[in-house]
C-alpha cells in the first residue's frame, strides 16, 4: 500500500493503523497512532433506507454461497448422476477442504445429505433452493443476452448479479423478456 509523505500504513493484526507524521523536513514530527475505524468522518445522518440497503446486501452475500453450491450440486447430479466433493472443488476452483466445510454447513441448514467418501445429495429443501437459483440464473442470463451482451460475458455477469436482485426487478426482467417473445 503506497502512503503519502508523512503517512505510513502499518498492518497490525486485522485492523489498519495509521502513524501520521510531520512531512516538513528538519522539524520534529509529532506522531499519533490510531485505528482507522476511529478516523474522523463527515457527520451526516445515515438514512433508514441506506441502512436497509446495506443490510440486504449482507443478507444476499450470506445466502449466495449456499445457493451457488446447491445449484452446482443439482447440475452435477443432473449431468453425471452424482455430486462429488472433488467435482465441486474443480468446478468452483476451491480446495476439497473448502468444499467439505461448506457441505457441513449446508447439512446443518438441511440442504444436503452426505456420507464420508460418498456423493452429496440435495434434500427436498435443497432441491427447491437449487431450482429457484437455477431459474433466477437463467432469467438473468436471458435478460442480459436479450440486451445484446456477449454470451461469455452474460454468463459471468449473471453469476455475479443474480443473487442481488429483488423479486420486483426479477419480475420486471421477466415482463421485458415476455414482451420480446
Amino acid at each position: 500500500m503506497a502512503a503519502s509523505p508523512g503517512v505510513v500504513a502499518l498492518g497490525v493484526a486485522r485492523s489498519i493503523w495509521w502513524r501520521v507524521g510531520c512531512p516538513v523536513g528538519g522539524e520534529p514530527c509529532s506522531m499519533a497512532t490510531r485505528n482507522i475505524r476511529d478516523k474522523p468522518t463527515k457527520t451526516k445522518r445515515v438514512s433508514a433506507s441506506s441502512a436497509a440497503t446495506h443490510r440486504r446486501a449482507r443478507q444476499d452475500h450470506a445466502s449466495e454461497l449456499a445457493e451457488d453450491y446447491v445449484e452446482l450440486i443439482g447440475d452435477l447430479i443432473r449431468e453425471t448422476g452424482e455430486a462429488r466433493a472433488v467435482d465441486i472443488a474443480a468446478r468452483l476452483g476451491v480446495t476439497h477442504v473448502t468444499v467439505a466445510n461448506t457441505v457441513n454447513r449446508l447439512k446443518r441448514s438441511g440442504l444436503v445429505t452426505s456420507q464420508p467418501y460418498r456423493a452429496i445429495f440435495l434434500t427436498a429443501k435443497g432441491r427447491r433452493l437449487a431450482a429457484q437459483a437455477r431459474q433466477r440464473h437463467m432469467l438473468v442470463l436471458d435478460f442480459l443476452l436479450a440486451l445484446g451482451v456477449a454470451p461469455s460475458d452474460a454468463e459471468l455477469d449473471a453469476e455475479g448479479i443474480e443473487h442481488h436482485l429483488s423479486p420486483a426487478t426479477l419480475r420486471a426482467m421477466k415482463r421485458f423478456l415476455d414482451r420480446g417473445r
